[in-house]
């Protein structure tokens, strides 16, 4: 893959977006397709992915890419130990959820045992990633 420099300065977040987005297509089209190789799970974008994209399009060097990945699941992961949601603009939110305590079944024996009281991470996708991710799954249909 070839490395492209880009002045962030001079990006805004929907061409950021944009930029990923075309990233990751063209990785997932590098993909052998031979069918001893090609798997029927749905292709998943991974940390190490994620850090290879900002090395190949930001210009951090491969450890400042990791570093930033981290850092930034590190400060969602803090937010939320805290309590705190967490809103990305134009992506979706991180909300925790109390659950309370309910009434579960043994499926073995059916015995009634109640489910304890939990705390629960939830995201909701904005209204333009959904969009996004819709036009995404007719333009693959259509291919």
């Amino acid at each position: 893959m070839a490395r492209h420099l880009i002045d962030m300065n001079e990006m805004n977040s929907s061409d950021f977006e944009a930029l990923l987005t075309a990233q990751r297509s063209a990785m997932i089209r590098e993909i052998p397709t031979s069918p001893a190789v090609v798997s029927t799970e749905t292709p998943t974008l991974t940390k190490a992915e994620l850090a290879e994209l900002l090395f190949d399009n930001v210009g951090l060097n491969k450890r400042e890419a990791k570093d930033m990945v981290e850092a930034f699941f590190e400060v969602i992961r803090d937010a939320l130990e805290s309590g705190d949601s967490v809103k990305l603009s134009g992506f979706g939110n991180f909300q925790l959820r109390d659950k309370p305590q309910r009434p579960g079944r043994n499926p073995k024996t059916g015995e009634a045992i109640p489910i304890a009281a939990r705390r629960v991470v939830t995201f909701h996708a904005s209204q333009k990633l959904k969009a996004l991710v819709e036009n995404g799954a007719e333009a693959s249909f259509t291919r």
